[in-house]
């Protein structure tokens, strides 16, 4: 029978609270072992026996997903991963951009990246150099897959605000990708100048929002982002801003889920070129 957290308290653990295993009692104990996996061998007063009598329906709680803590990561994954599942990889340069190529008679199709670029084959996203991609950007490269659409970018700039459906996003935005480029850009425009450049970032002569600094990045082939920086004027009372705008064909290549992403991301490569 399966064991909960209750049953594996009250009929196999000691219940001394020893703190040997390295929780405060037997009870937390026990529900890391059920929620996270727990080696059931942590416990260094149970005999080999009983962990051996109880590691089958462990593994068989485990593997059927019973009161363990859910991987958001893999299932947003997997979810991803059948969501593009029926585009085939010769069709894609015509949707998304990158060129075919042939590797060992499969094709495969090398998407620029940022800076670099990865290698999409049939199930499996990797950097061009064969390293895995974490598991949050392959959902991301997934979706565009699945939705990018064969429409080319224009010049027509928008903040995330003025896409339907943003609403829950707006303020995801404002904290994790404009206050921390603020924060580590205001009165060092320089650095994040270089830190563009860099990551191949265009200045951008915008003309109308008269900016201090305005650059073009190109994440993927169809979605371009421009990043604009207005530094801050103590003595007029004014405070650094920072603005993410995307062209207005953006929801035709990523959801909203992945607008906020490749925005993160671009935040996150920026202080990570200024550091």
């Amino acid at each position: 029978m399966p064991l909960s957290v209750v049953d594996l308290y009250q009929k196999i653990l000691p219940k001394t609270n020893c703190k040997d295993c390295g929780f405060p009692t037997c009870l937390a104990f026990a529900s890391m072992v059920v929620s996270e996996k727990l080696p059931l061998s942590k416990c260094p007063h149970l005999s080999e026996e009983t962990i051996a009598r109880c590691r089958p329906e462990l593994e068989a709680q485990y593997a059927a997903g019973k009161w363990t803590k859910k991987d958001m990561a893999q299932e947003a994954l997997q979810w991803a991963k059948e969501r593009s599942a029926s585009m085939r990889i010769e069709d894609l340069p015509d949707r998304i951009g990158g060129r075919l190529i042939n590797q060992n008679g499969d094709p495969v199709l090398e998407l620029p990246y940022f800076t670099g670029s990865v290698w999409i084959s049939k199930g499996q996203i990797s950097k061009n150099d064969g390293s895995p991609l974490n598991r949050w950007e392959q959902v991301f490269l997934y979706n565009h897959i699945a939705q990018g659409g064969s429409v080319r970018p224009g010049t027509n700039w928008k903040g995330l605000e003025q896409f339907p459906n943003t609403v829950s996003k707006i303020k995801s935005m404002r904290e994790h990708v404009e206050a921390p480029l603020v924060a580590r850009f205001k009165g060092r425009v320089d650095d994040l100048t270089r830190a563009a450049q860099s990551l191949g970032g265009t200045a951008v002569d915008q003309g109308v929002e008269s900016a201090d600094a305005a650059f073009r990045f190109q994440p993927l082939p169809r979605v371009p982002l421009l990043l604009l920086f207005w530094d801050e004027v103590p003595a007029d009372g004014f405070e650094a801003k920072a603005k993410i705008l995307f062209d207005d064909t953006i929801p035709q290549h990523l959801d909203i889920e992945s607008m906020l992403f490749v925005s993160e991301r671009l935040r996150q490569l920026l202080i990570e070129c200024a550091t």
